[in-house]
């Protein structure tokens, strides 16, 4: 941010703090309640006379003092009304004097008319307000922002058990003064300069306006060099559309909007703050500001003639207006210090007013209900109040709005017949039904209405047709055979007993009518029509969840009435609200994952704010480098150029500025060649030693050295390695030679790296010419990935600052310990905690407080973890849900209570491997600890701090991998050993390639479920169902040249399955079929032919709806299930040929049916290495192979492949050296070699395997009866390299 940028932000922070301490630097405390006479005070109810509403002050003793309700009233309340509109700040409650009789929790509501309530809301998103614990003392509750309004409700939430609801009140605050106007829809007031133009750097425009209208303008301007400023309410949104132009011709750009606010049509006031220095603007409403930098070329606002509030008025055509007007009142509107109201209403000539525009807010208040469960609300009107249709049979009216896509919303019981018309939303949209016995009709307008406006509905018949009409819509008809006559209650939102479908509607309505008559909700709340139940009325308490957006990295948020839900589809993150990367931080993390050379997207700062970034991962050598091309690669002749006008280039890397920062950082080494041939053509003036040439690093700095790790030292490597062709020079072009020349130097400062710009400046000479060439830039090493710290007393701790509030907090990090408890992680806020430890040998815990009280995850470990070996742990909390990961063990989930989503508000520092209590702390090794995308440096911190030390000993707390392909390190006395049970490799490092050869008969099957345990894992499941989630994660390698073919199935005993086949034009297809009586999700991440003889590889990962995949090196594609359930008891994982076919659709059962010829290796789904389990465990009752199984290396066939190709490649191109003649001669010469060849391997491998088969076929009753264990190599043990192919071939019959 520039200086400019944050010192506006500071200044605009501190006049909304202003503004919102403005009560209090007004004393606005006084008492409000104390001197309103008995008529200002109303309730619900009241048990008796003496407990009547007006004796409710606090501190009174008049009746029984105290308001308490009759013990009937289903929704009780105590009222105040005001006398005027006052600003208030705090309120306060009493218990009934000298009584069991107090109100222990409560909500607030507040309204300007008394008709339209609004509940009020905390700032952490709460409504209750804590109430009392006895009848005398007095409980004050502050409101963290103040509130306007003339009438107050308190609503009783919960009270003394052993009593009764007893309230005595006051409220305080002080009088407020306002300007307000009233716009019919038709009107708008003027305001005119006293110049043609008025041109602005700096604008700050406020007012509150209140409306039941979703669309309107509230200002507008424009002026004739394209600039324009709307402010315009929109589908209940605010819009700013603003732009600041220039006299520049330039092409028409369409007009984008900056949208903040949501739901503002509630008919209760909403206040707008905008302010703009030059191209900086803030734009405020109610709580959530919005900043963002204009559109335009200019840094001035100019506006022509005038501003316009409340419409767009048509220039020469008083009353037509280009846009819909804004219907509803402003309050307070200021424009740069001009109070607009108050010029209108003193009817200077600056304002002139167009319609009719008065000075109260008459706006009507529409008495809303909200029906509050989708399970038991209904509202029902007897017909005989409803009197008659005018027309005969029935009409209904009201308006709705809900965010759910199911809902009831009316159903009318009819005659002559036994039928029924019932009204719902299905799918978003309205659906008409009318049922008789054994005959349904249905229309359905193709209009959505789950979007939380409010939608109008029309029901009515009329000459043997029932129509029905949606807002402005053209309305929808069910024609009738029979006129018909009501036969029962009006239902709305749902029915009392089980003849309504279901789910019931959870929304608001208003303006209801039945047969043309108003229905009065006042009469139905009081027991005097009707019958209801789950209603609160005179308000409508819908909330939008996804206003702020609480789905990260933008992730798009769609909600019900109850919660939000976030879709990540293409965004690289997942999780509940997008907050966890999917991709790994490194090219060193995909190694230890079993990962080769080839291209991925790696994501350093994980669930930071920086997106993944695209890099070639080469894992050839010992390091694993990074690599980072840009856009220029080619060496660049340039052949004139000179200080005044030099060459320029500039290198794009396709990654940001500061994702280059952060790859770079988090490499212990990086470095980029840069290669310049000169002729004639110098990197320094020799005279004065002034740079000729030079680059820019990435933060744009000038940097003219050449070589080398030591910046500001103006020399090429030939200078620091003292090998110059003229040791008169610190550069080999500084001779200025006309032959050819050459400085090469690898640049290798990392806060330099990489090179962004380079610039040649003496090529302007006679002869003068240059090539240059910059690399990529290569980097190797993770420092945060072995960065760690030891801890050897129980009282020492590490901290680091903590970041401010935000939506989710993660933890992630290894340890290793053979202490039995001990705090990882903690960290406290005011009335919030977060904390993560071993809090047993064998068990982590996650604990935390949110707001709602405190909560523990757990996750418990069949095998200690104080084991002295590396544990990983991972936890995370956002607004939705908890998470804890520990090692690949199942993660535990736990969901956020729906009216308590709240962020953790953290103030203290984090405290890493003990507590703010010295107690309880942490005693052996943490490494890579990443907190929300941060790396903390241990070992920097550990340097200074007692108790802690760098590093972490052991053979396995090194950066160098002993053990691969996510193989587990695990210290010995004398040394360390590999643990591969997790990994598809085999060998002492987890780096043998584990492959089967299989033909068309050949299939291997892993038994998961045996019959007499699915009554204990059906007990398992229903016990972890409610914290897991789906999720499947499977990786194979194949080379075939069959299609079609079946590579790999998994079938449940509920008949689901999962298949990955080759399809009959050799495309890869993956089918889900998790719904036995819906169709399968059939995905084709590869549509072209990979049956081609070529090794491929497949990794596919799950969790709920969401599928990425990814083939060879291809980027991961995403995919969404039309389903998100689990797997249910998983029976079988197949490779290859299925016997069982039922369960397939026709072309995953031709695949099944045809097996599979070619290789399979490094096949793994889950924690199950199907190949290396089958291998290493032949006599395992788990494991089936039928047909012949032959090991092979799938690697080692590629690899020829590859060989042989090349080869040919290279005898091609050597074939163009010779005449036609010759071409031909090589040619029958290679053809007949290589026939004699493969006729000579053939018949070598027919002999062989018919010697085998027979030797094979005198042990077949040994190995069927014993398993045959000696014929298997142990891959645990095994640590040969691999021979030739041949030697690797063995085969298997079982």
């Amino acid at each position: 941010m520039t200086g400019l940028a944050h010192m506006f932000a500071l200044c605009v922070t501190f006049c909304a703090f202003r503004g919102a301490s403005a009560a209090n630097n007004y004393n606005c405390n006084g008492p409000l309640v104390s001197a309103l006479p008995r008529s200002s005070f109303q309730s619900s109810s009241q048990s008796s006379v003496s407990y009547a509403a007006h004796h409710a002050k606090l501190h009174r003793r008049d009746g029984a003092g105290g308001w308490s309700p009759m013990a009937s009233d289903k929704e009780p309340w105590l009222q105040l009304d005001l006398r005027e509109q006052m600003e208030v700040t705090a309120v306060a409650t009493q218990g009934c004097y000298d009584s069991w009789d107090w109100v222990s929790t409560y909500v607030l509501l507040y309204s300007d008319t008394g008709r339209a309530w609004r509940r009020y809301r905390h700032d952490d998103g709460t409504e209750a307000f804590v109430g009392n614990v006895n009848s005398e003392g007095v409980v004050q509750n502050k409101l963290s922002h103040s509130i306007r309004a003339r009438f107050l409700r308190f609503v009783p939430l919960d009270w003394n058990q052993s009593g009764w609801m007893g309230l005595r009140v006051e409220v305080y605050g002080c009088s407020y003064k306002s300007y307000v106007a009233d716009f019919d829809g038709r009107s708008s007031l003027l305001y005119r300069f006293n110049q043609k133009s008025m041109s602005t750097v700096k604008d700050v425009i406020s007012l509150l306006f209140k409306s039941q209208k979703a669309n309107g303008v509230l200002l507008h301007g424009e002026g004739q060099r394209g600039d324009y400023i709307t402010l315009e309410l929109h589908r209940g949104k605010l819009d700013l559309y603003i732009n600041l132009d220039d006299s520049r011709p330039r092409m028409s750009a369409p007009r984008v909007a900056v949208t903040v606010g949501s739901l503002l049509d509630d008919q209760h006031w909403h206040a707008v703050h905008m302010e703009r220095f030059n191209k900086h603007v803030n734009l405020t409403v109610d709580a959530h500001t919005h900043h963002f930098q204009t559109q335009g070329e200019a840094y001035s606002l100019e506006v022509d003639y005038e501003l316009s509030f409340g419409g767009i008025p048509l220039p020469g055509k008083p009353g037509t207006f280009l846009r819909k007007n804004f219907h509803g009142c402003m309050e307070n509107l200021y424009y740069n210090g001009i109070n607009i109201i108050d010029l209108a209403k003193r009817r200077k000539p600056q304002i002139h007013s167009v319609g009719n525009v008065t000075f109260s807010c008459s706006q009507p208040q529409l008495a809303a209900c909200t029906f509050l469960s989708a399970n038991s609300s209904f509202l029902t009107i007897p017909s005989a109040a409803a009197g008659a249709s005018a027309t005969g049979g029935f009409s209904a009216r009201f308006h709705f709005r809900t965010w759910n896509a199911e809902g009831l919303l009316l159903s009318v019981p009819l005659g002559p017949r036994p039928q029924r018309a019932q009204l719902h939303i299905h799918n978003g949209q309205l659906q008409l039904t009318l049922r008789a016995s054994g005959h349904k009709s249905e229309v359905s307008p193709d209009y959505t209405v789950n979007d939380g406006l409010w939608h109008s509905v029309s029901l009515e018949t009329s000459n043997f047709l029932i129509r029905l009409t949606v807002d402005s819509e053209l309305p929808s008809e069910i024609e009738l055979l029979a006129a018909l006559d009501l036969r029962g209650s009006f239902y709305l939102g749902g029915c009392p007993d089980a003849d309504c479908p279901s789910p019931a509607f959870q929304g608001c309505m208003q303006l209801i009518s039945i047969n043309g008559q108003p229905v009065n909700l006042s009469h139905v709340q009081q027991g005097m029509l009707g019958n209801f139940n789950q209603l609160h009325f005179d308000t409508c308490t819908i909330t939008d969840r996804c206003v702020p957006n609480k789905c990260e990295h933008g992730g798009l948020c769609s909600q019900t009435w109850n919660t939000f839900s976030c879709d990540c589809s293409g965004t690289g993150y997942s999780g509940a609200t997008c907050h966890d990367s999917i991709y790994e931080s490194s090219c060193e993390a995909y190694k230890l994952t079993g990962g080769s050379s080839g291209f991925y997207s790696i994501d350093p700062d994980g669930s930071g704010p920086l997106e993944a970034t695209n890099v070639y991962c080469n894992m050839t050598e010992e390091k694993v480098w990074t690599v980072l091309a840009h856009n220029s690669t080619t060496p660049v002749r340039v052949q004139a150029s000179s200080l005044q006008r030099p060459h320029i280039t500039l290198l794009n890397y396709g990654a940001s500025p500061e994702q280059l920062h952060k790859i770079v950082s988090r490499s212990e080494h990086c470095q980029q060649e840069v290669v310049y041939n000169c002729k004639r053509s110098r990197l320094f003036n020799t005279k004065d030693g002034s740079p000729m040439s030079w680059w820019l690093d990435r933060h744009g700095e000038r940097r003219s050295y050449w070589g080398g790790f030591l910046p500001g030292i103006q020399q090429c490597s030939c200078s620091l390695e003292e090998n110059c062709v003229d040791m008169n020079y610190f550069c080999n072009c500084d001779a200025d030679t006309d032959v050819w020349a050459n400085d090469t130097g690898v640049l290798s400062y990392k806060d330099h790296l990489p090179v962004s710009q380079i610039v040649i400046g003496d090529i302007g000479r006679a002869g003068s010419q240059a090539i240059y060439h910059i690399g990529p830039l290569r980097c190797y090493g993770d420092r945060s990935m072995w960065n760690a710290a030891t801890f050897y007393q129980e009282s020492s701790y590490l901290y680091f600052p903590t970041s401010p509030t935000e939506p989710a907090s993660d933890f992630s990090f290894y340890f290793k310990t053979s202490a039995p408890s001990g705090v990882f992680v903690e960290s406290l806020g005011l009335n919030n905690f977060v904390r993560v430890e071993l809090s047993s040998p064998s068990t982590v815990s996650f604990s935390f407080d949110a707001g709602s009280g405190a909560v523990v995850l757990s996750v418990k470990s069949h095998m200690p973890l104080n084991d002295r070996q590396w544990h990983y742990i991972k936890a995370e909390h956002n607004v939705k849900e908890a998470s804890l990961q520990v090692d690949q063990l199942p993660a535990r989930f736990l969901s956020a209570p729906v009216d308590r989503q709240l962020p953790i508000k953290l103030s203290s520092q984090l405290f890493v491997g003990g507590t703010t209590s010295l107690q309880r702390g942490f005693l052996g090794c943490l490494r890579s600890l990443m907190v929300n995308g941060r790396n903390l440096d241990l070992e920097e911190r550990a340097k200074v701090t007692p108790g802690v030390s760098s590093g972490c000993p052991g053979y396995c707390s090194g950066s160098s991998s002993l053990c691969h392909n996510r193989g587990r390190c695990i210290e010995k006395s004398n040394g360390y050993t590999c643990d591969c049970s997790q990994s598809a490799y085999a060998g002492t490092s987890c780096n043998q390639e584990v492959s089967v050869s299989f033909d068309r008969e050949s299939s291997l099957t892993y038994t998961l479920q045996e019959p007499f345990s699915v009554m204990l894992n059906k007990s398992l499941q229903a016990e972890s169902s409610s914290s897991s989630r789906a999720k499947e994660d499977f990786s194979f390698s194949f080379i075939t040249s069959q299609s079609p073919a079946m590579l790999l199935s998994v079938s449940t005993l509920s008949r689901q399955y999962i298949a990955v086949i080759v399809a009959k034009n050799g495309s890869l297809q993956i089918w889900y079929h998790l719904q036995t009586d819906r169709k399968p999700d059939v995905f084709c991440p590869a549509a072209a032919n990979l049956a081609d003889g070529r090794l491929h590889r497949v990794r596919v990962h799950r969790v709920e709806q969401k599928v990425y995949v990814q083939v060879d090196h291809d980027i991961h594609r995403k995919y969404t299930l039309s389903y998100d359930g689990e797997l249910v008891l998983i029976r079988t994982l197949t490779l290859g040929k299925v016997i069982r076919l039922d369960a397939f659709q026709e072309e995953v059962r031709e695949a099944a049916s045809k097996g599979f010829v070619g290789c399979l290796s490094l096949v793994q789904f889950n924690n199950v290495a199907l190949l290396k389990t089958a291998l290493t465990n032949p006599g395992s009752s788990l494991v089936t192979v039928r047909g012949p199984l032959v090991q092979s290396n799938c690697g080692a066939l590629a690899d020829s492949s590859r060989s042989l190709q090349d080869q040919t490649v290279t005898t091609n191109n050597g074939k163009k050296k010779h005449n036609h003649e010759t071409q031909n001669d090589v040619a029958v010469i290679a053809g007949a070699v290589t026939a004699a060849a493969f006729i000579g391997a053939c018949a070598l491998a027919a002999t062989t395997r018919l010697l085998y088969q027979r030797r094979q076929a005198q042990r077949d009753d040994v190995v069927k009866r014993e398993g045959a264990p000696g014929v298997y190599i142990d891959y645990r043990t095994e640590t040969r390299p691999h021979g030739s192919m041949r030697e690797n071939m063995k085969e298997y019959y079982i």
